[in-house]
């Protein structure tokens, strides 16, 4: 497949050139990490990097914007998981192409601009262009007859082509409440031969219809209400455009196609995919579904990794892991049984690179995840399938249609077999999965072993009340129009009025002593958790001294408004009192030596490592810092040992930091490193450290020390694993590191006294005492085994008949099981049929015991697994083993000597079964 229509690149471009035109400000992607949103497992829109500006709470120095954003809808209540592969049009990961208008043009300008790119820049056919419109079906909000009658004015656009639709089609919200408004969508006619109902008896083709002709391009929002209740809207003081075009749809259009996955943008990795299975194009078309999802799914993981979001077990983690695992899963339909999507990937990198530069800087890292995850799921898909069908089997032999959730749990847990994957299989054989039953065992798995969230997206947390006190401030003027004044990076001291305290979620003119209030000031000094660093603590008191507030905490509940949240320590402060705010400041400055070595330990595993070691989280804290980051095996104690070693190197080297305010984009393009999940302005702050050659770049909004050597000192107390593919190391600074210094010399002293020896040569003195202590026991052992024996020769005395059968229960002083198995053995030498033995042990009232009964007998119904469980009951144990030799160990040995009296009769009883 060739194309001489423009390329999917050039298409974006065209976009993007046009609205620039148009005074619109081009904004780059967001991340699919939300920054700063805890109610999305993903960015599953183009609106989203924009949605505190439509809920009133933040300003953008523009107030036109363009872009083409990264989404990724597949999991929550935007999951087009199943369609994928089905038809030509469903992705998990796609782009929309989006314009916005916050505050400034409104429907004439977004329609007129959009049926110019349309019809004259992309020479799409005004007759085929329909457009919808809101009429709400309930007759509680006004028809927009506005958008209506501006289409109709559009210059060739056809009579009749403006259709009117309710809520479910043309009315958007964001959520339960908050902004909403009308939409017009834009459809395009592409010809009866694109329907694929022609068949159905009946079936008509129509704009919203069920069939695949009229195809949906462009929403068109406008943004006009604030809905307060199901049933109560008020019009917006500011009214906003946000539209959203998805780029997959409009390149098939252009390009002329029939399938988003014939366009340029996939092609080239189904054509690799091809490659890689040895299919015919007739073969390839025949299994045109795994073809689809392995393209999708590649794209998915590419970009997925390259956002920092590696395979793992637990929420966004896990969708990679099961987007890599699913596709893996196709290639098997066709054929691909090893390793094989980091080449379909590796297309990806090369189509998207130059546009999304994260792909490329991140390439390694992308390929060498996805392989690493394919052969971690083929060494167990096999067991996994058959685990699976086995199940599947029993289902239908009871004539159930339904598999429990727990079992797709345990399939996952114990075969690393994704959901996903076990109803795909589920559904080919005609069954399903109950998923409730499935999240509800993982959240049960989750909570038994600590860990994170599974997959879910969260609820809003609500803001009215923040709104409320924001607004009034301002109306009061109370606040600058850009809300707080913030500076915890060169001040530590504010003075000020105190404009607002909120008590128990209300407002209050007072408080009292004991109270735990919030507090807002109109400045601010200290720092509020971002990024990983903590809040700053201190207090706030009146200029006079009358009052104190300790301050615990800060909250930035909304854009412009800060919050100190504290407990008042004596008077009673009121709204209106003159303060003086105060931060902790040998607590600032420890967290300060923290942050600025977390900076420096990211740039030194990156060089020991590789640089696809790359921050997945962190906790800046006055006495530790904690780095969690991607790679895929235990840190070697040699790697470690480097990593420290480079670390205090650096901060020996007493580097100069260098702080500087950045356009966003072009700090990143210089290779700056960002914390996924962060949200970051338009302008952004760079710390840089390094003299002509920087060996670290991130964007940063934290506190830090002005030279590295003020850090002191940098010591990795422990590194562990958090969830597949991430690693964890702790490590103390500065007041922290000499406490654990001067703790560790005191223990050495300590050590060296006890020992008798000086601390250069306690390995080798240490050394000589295990080499003795190991002589030791080695002779207490053997003592204790002739000792053991002796007294198993005599026990041998009280070996009994029942009927044929010598048996013989005993005590044997404190043997531990390996002698027990060996006499055990010994008994079975002398007594090669018709025996059984039990014995025991006890330490520290801890009974182990022993059984065993030769294999003659196995026949006659005498069973060792049996007799240890008889014995081991009554007190409080539990063992196994096999038919001749079990082991069990108990909690209570005061009912030993009864219980082994009672073998003979156990032995009697069976006998006779």
């Amino acid at each position: 497949m060739t194309y001489s229509k423009p390329t999917g690149a050039e298409i974006r471009q065209t976009f993007l050139d046009f609205f620039v035109e148009h005074g619109h400000t081009v904004v780059p992607s967001a991340s699919l990490v939300p920054g700063g949103d805890q109610t999305l497992l993903f960015t599953n829109a183009g609106m989203v990097q924009f949605k505190d500006v439509f809920l009133g709470i933040d300003k953008r120095p523009y107030k036109r914007a363009t872009d083409s954003q990264k989404c990724m809808r597949v999991a929550g209540k935007h999951n087009d998981l199943d369609d994928v592969g089905r038809d030509n049009i469903h992705h998990t990961f796609f782009e929309m192409l989006g314009n916005w208008s916050f505050g400034d043009y409104y429907k004439k300008e977004a329609i007129t601009w959009a049926w110019q790119l349309l019809t004259d820049v992309w020479k799409l056919p005004k007759e085929n262009i329909w457009a919808t419109v809101f009429k709400d079906d309930q007759g509680n909000i006004p028809s927009d007859d506005e958008a209506a009658v501006t289409w109709n004015q559009m210059q060739g656009f056809i009579d009749g082509h403006v259709l009117y639709f309710g809520r479910k089609d043309n009315f958007w919200e964001m959520a339960e409440t908050g902004p909403c408004g009308p939409c017009s969508e834009i459809h395009l006619d592409r010809g009866s031969e694109y329907c694929d109902k022609q068949d159905v008896p009946g079936h008509v083709c129509k704009v919203n219809g069920d069939c695949l002709r009229f195809l949906e391009l462009w929403n068109l929002v406008f943004i006009q209400y604030n809905r307060l209740s199901p049933t109560q809207l008020e019009p917006l003081p500011e009214r906003h455009v946000d539209t959203g075009m998805g780029f997959e749809r409009i390149v098939s259009v252009l390009q002329d196609v029939d399938s988003n996955y014939r366009t340029d943008l996939l092609w080239p990795l189904i054509q690799t995919t091809q490659q890689l299975a040895g299919h015919t194009d007739e073969q390839r078309e025949e299994n045109f579904t795994p073809y689809r999802v392995i393209a999708d799914h590649a794209r998915a993981a590419a970009f997925l990794i390259a956002d920092n979001i590696v395979p793992g077990n637990l929420g966004r983690n896990y969708i990679t892991r099961m987007i890599i695992r699913r596709a893996y899963r196709f290639g098997g339909k066709i054929g691909l049984n090893e390793p094989f999507l980091a080449k379909v990937a590796d297309n990806i990198i090369h189509t998207y690179g130059n546009f999304y530069s994260e792909l490329k800087r991140n390439r390694e890292s992308i390929l060498n995840s996805i392989t690493r995850e394919e052969d971690q799921f083929q060494r167990t898909l096999d067991r996994a399938t058959s685990h699976l069908e086995a199940l599947l089997d029993d289902l239908n032999k009871s004539k159930q249609k339904i598999l429990p959730g727990s079992l797709a749990a345990d399939l996952y847990t114990t075969y690393g077999m994704p959901f996903e994957i076990t109803r795909d299989i589920a559904r080919e054989n005609g069954l399903d999965v109950d998923e409730a039953g499935f999240l509800d065992a993982m959240e049960e798995h989750r909570q038994a072993s600590g860990a994170g969230k599974f997959v879910q997206d969260q609820n809003n947390e609500g803001v009215e009340g923040y709104l409320r006190v924001l607004n009034k401030l301002k109306v009061q003027g109370s606040l600058p129009e850009n809300g707080v004044g913030y500076d915890p990076y060169n001040r530590l001291e504010v003075s000020g009025t105190l404009l607002s305290l909120i008590k128990n979620a209300e407002p209050v003119d007072s408080a009292s002593p004991q109270d735990e209030v919030e507090i807002i000031l109109p400045d601010t000094c200290f720092y509020v958790e971002s990024g990983g660093q903590v809040s700053d603590t201190g207090t706030i008191r009146s200029t006079d001294n009358q009052w104190m507030i300790e301050v615990q905490d800060m909250h930035k509940p909304i854009g412009g408004l800060i919050v100190h949240i504290g407990k008042v320590i004596h008077g009673e402060p009121k709204v209106g009192d003159e303060v003086i705010a105060e931060v902790d400041v040998k607590r600032r400055q420890d967290i300060m030596r923290n942050h600025t070595a977390t900076h420096l330990l990211h740039a030194e595993l990156r060089r020991v490592l590789g640089d696809h070691a790359r921050q997945a989280g962190s906790l800046v804290a006055p006495d530790r810092l904690r780095f969690d980051f991607t790679h895929p095996e235990a840190v070697t104690h040699e790697q470690l040992a480097e990593i420290e070693a480079g670390v205090n190197r650096d901060i020996l080297g007493d580097f100069p930091l260098k702080i500087k305010y950045k356009p966003r984009q072009q700090a990143v393009d210089e290779g700056a490193m960002a914390l996924f999940g962060e949200k970051y302005g338009e302008t952004v702050r760079t710390i840089t450290i390094g003299a002509e050659k920087p060996f670290s770049y991130e964007l940063c909004g934290g506190t830090h020390v002005h030279e590295t050597s003020d850090i002191g000192v940098c010591l990795i107390i422990s590194e562990s694993s958090v969830a597949a593919g991430i690693r964890r190391i702790e490590a103390v600074t500065g007041r922290k590191a000499y406490e654990l210094i001067q703790h560790r010399f005191e223990l050495l002293d300590k050590s060296s006294i006890i020992l008798g020896s000086i601390p250069e040569q306690l390995p080798e003195k240490l050394n000589g005492l295990l080499d003795e202590l190991n002589a030791s026991r080695k002779q207490i052992s053997a003592l204790m085994e002739g000792q053991v024996f002796n007294d198993f020769i005599q026990k041998l005395q009280q070996v009994k008949l029942v009927e044929d059968i010598h048996v013989l229960s005993a005590k044997l002083g404190e043997a531990d099981a390996d002698m027990l198995r060996q006499m055990v053995d010994r008994y079975r030498q002398q007594f090669p049929t018709n025996g059984v033995i039990v014995l025991a042990s006890v330490k520290q009232n801890r009974p182990t015991i022993v059984a065993g009964i030769t294999s003659d007998l196995t026949s006659r119904g005498l069973n060792a697994v049996e007799l240890i469980k008889f014995v081991s009951a009554p007190l409080g144990g539990g063992g196994g083993g096999k038919p001749t030799l079990a082991q069990a160990g108990a909690r209570d040995a005061a009912m030993l000597s009864k219980v082994l009296d009672s073998v003979q009769d156990w032995v009697a009883e069976h006998l006779k079964k």
